[in-house]
């Protein structure tokens, strides 16, 4: 692993949420109702379901057969009350015979029916757990594998793109996304050729049984799927508005607990309360009517379907009487009607299922399809006995087109120098650095090290000359142990302890629980920021790389470890070419030469004592630096 490979995961901070923006995604929850609301909605419907499906080619044999199982699954369920109502009507008949005096109950044929019927809901049962269990194991498998392509993704994307999105969105595609593909996938596209086969097979076999009553029945049902549309496309407002203030309210939670601090020292508490309460009272009011109109789903339903059985049961009860129908198939007719309003409510979610799937799809190839950054060279220089000559000619860069960062950079640094860069905010100080170990790619120019262009190393490689100690620290949830050899992951304790010793780590981590082995939390908010500071410079110390790069690396620490500190960096650059970005210029004042950059170009170069003599823009800020230390 690259020693400087964490210097990326700095770049970009993830913000907490604003609580005044919407939520991004709406439609994945919020209540009973809440999957009857429309997701997001795909811009290539087609074309995205097309690329999905051209994914699940691998698996496409497997799904066919999943489907035929779903169908045969579906077949037997719908033959069972069928079944069960003959059980019904010789039991009735049984009866009938026992009141005339002409018989019994013939209990050898109920039992004969009810083995079907068992053997059925068997069959049935059986076939949906070897189908739960394929596709459970196509959807985690794909899961597997879109996730895995997306960690690839993200190690290939160029930093630049990261500029551009935020952390949280890039999470939503590894998890909420991906997720909702896979549920789709695992639940959804069986139930489709379910409740397909459950419509045709049941109005079929009430057919069978009598059309007068399915025409009751086909009467009751559209009345119930109008009714419950038309509820359906009220609520959706509110499930959208609960979704949207759901955000707000996550958002300001993330806020208020992330700067608790800063609030509880501005007094803000009242503000923070009143807004939570605003947010809160709304996302109250929303969510009350949503959850009202969804739990009227249930009884309507119920309601329109009682009075469809009323019907049923008037007119089905009259032809038994009149010896047209069979009272055990009046008992099948109501199981039918039952289970048939079932199917034609996820026949029309379904819709709404792909819909949210392709958006979801789209977002996650989107992100599959994003350009990769320049591939390394196919025959790569294996970087052997660097020496340290570093060399920029006619630098050229802009992290947006038409706004120049570096204009026309040259330099030539001998193998162990001291460089150090120095100038106001945005002269590019930290950009050469990112050029240097080629997070960016060059508009224009050349970087060398030893005479070799950095393009024809790996990256890999290249950052490996590297060590880098940065301003804003990263630390990972793990022991301190691990924390320092994050860049050589094959040191011993021994040489840990040393690096630790070196950067003047040792005495402190000493005193914490547990020394080496004591965990830091996720935020590494259980030690200081000085603390945190030591453990990075302690793991470049480690790292013992070639070229080092200082990025305001004392800038957390007090002024007598900052003064320790210096002198371990002394240590660790001698004999290495060293880059040291500074703002306090009082640190660089032993430097081999001193950059001075102002809007992308070296206005003045040399050691300390000659820059202050020419009186010029390095004088200046030295000088206001000391005006301002002596104000203050």
């Amino acid at each position: 692993m690259s020693n400087a490979s964490n210097s990326e995961n700095t770049t970009n901070q993830n913000k907490a949420p604003s609580p005044t923006k919407p939520a991004q995604r709406q439609g994945f929850g919020g209540g009973p109702g809440s999957r009857f609301v429309p997701g997001e909605k795909p811009r290539d419907f087609k074309g995205t379901m097309q690329q999905l499906l051209g994914y699940l080619g691998k698996y496409k044999w497997t799904i066919v057969v999943v489907l035929f199982i779903a169908a045969a699954s579906t077949v037997f369920s719908i033959f069972g009350p069928r079944t069960l109502g003959q059980a019904t009507t010789a039991l009735y008949e049984g009866v009938l015979r026992m009141v005339r005096g002409e018989g019994g109950i013939d209990f050898n044929e109920i039992g004969t029916i009810l083995l079907r019927v068992l053997a059925l809901y068997l069959s049935a049962a059986t076939l949906q757990l070897i189908q739960g269990f394929i596709m459970t194991t196509i959807a985690a498998d794909i899961t597997f594998r879109f996730r895995q392509e997306i960690a690839h993704k993200i190690h290939h994307l160029p930093l630049r793109y990261f500029d551009h999105i935020t952390h949280g969105e890039v999470l939503s595609r590894v998890t909420t996304d991906v997720d909702v593909i896979s549920q789709t996938l695992q639940q959804s596209l069986s139930q489709i050729i379910t409740s397909i086969v459950s419509v045709i097979g049941i109005l079929v076999m009430m057919l069978t049984i009598n059309v007068t009553l399915t025409l009751i029945a086909l009467t009751i049902i559209p009345l119930s799927m109008l009714i419950i549309r038309y509820v359906i496309s009220h609520s959706q407002r509110f499930f959208r508005k609960q979704q949207e203030y759901l955000g707000h309210v996550n958002g300001h939670v993330e806020e208020m607990y992330g700067a608790h601090v800063v609030l509880k020292a501005f007094n803000a508490e009242d503000q923070s309360i009143s807004t939570m309460n605003e947010l809160n009272s709304t996302l109250y009011d929303t969510a009350w009517k949503a959850q009202l109109f969804s739990t009227m789903i249930r009884p309507i339903m119920h309601f329109i379907g009682n009075v469809g059985y009323v019907a049923v049961a008037i007119v089905g009860g009259n032809q038994v009487i009149q010896g047209r129908l069979m009272i055990g198939d009046i008992q099948a007719f109501i199981q039918y009607m039952r289970s048939f309003q079932q199917p034609l409510l996820e026949i029309a979610n379904i819709s709404n299922i792909l819909q949210q799937t392709a958006a979801a799809a789209e977002r996650v190839f989107d992100f599959l399809n994003e350009p990769e950054e320049v591939p390394d060279p196919e025959n790569p220089v294996i970087p052997e006995n660097v020496q340290g000559n570093v060399s920029f000619d006619h630098v050229r860069f802009s992290y947006e087109p038409g706004t120049v960062v570096i204009k026309d950079f040259s330099v030539e640094v001998d193998p162990g120098q001291q460089i150090a860069i120095v100038g106001p905010t945005g002269a590019g100080k930290t950009t050469l650095v990112k050029l240097l170990m080629r997070f960016y790619e060059l508009d224009d120019g050349e970087i060398t090290i030893d005479g070799t262009n950095i393009i024809r190393f790996r990256r890999h490689d290249l950052r490996g000359i590297f060590g880098m100690v940065l301003q804003d620290t990263w630390l990972f949830n793990g022991t301190i142990y691990d924390n320092i050899r994050y860049g050589r992951e094959d040191a011993t304790y021994e040489e840990v302890v040393r690096a630790a010793d070196m950067a003047y780590a040792d005495h402190f981590i000493r005193t914490l629980p547990g020394g080496y082995q004591m965990v830091l939390n996720e935020e590494a908010s259980n030690i200081s920021a000085g603390e945190k500071q030591l453990l990075t410079i302690a793991r470049a110390v480690l790292a013992n790389p070639t070229i080092l790069i200082l990025d305001e690396a004392t800038s957390s620490v007090d002024t007598r470890t900052e003064i320790l500190i210096q002198k371990a960096m002394d240590k660790l650059m001698r004999g290495r070419t060293s880059f040291i970005i500074a703002h306090r210029l009082s640190t660089i004042k032993n430097a081999d030469r001193i950059l001075v950059l102002r809007d992308g170009d070296i206005v003045e170069q040399g050691k300390h004592d000659e820059l202050l003599a020419k009186n010029g823009f390095y004088a200046e800020l030295y000088n206001s630096q000391f005006a301002l230390q002596v104000e203050f």
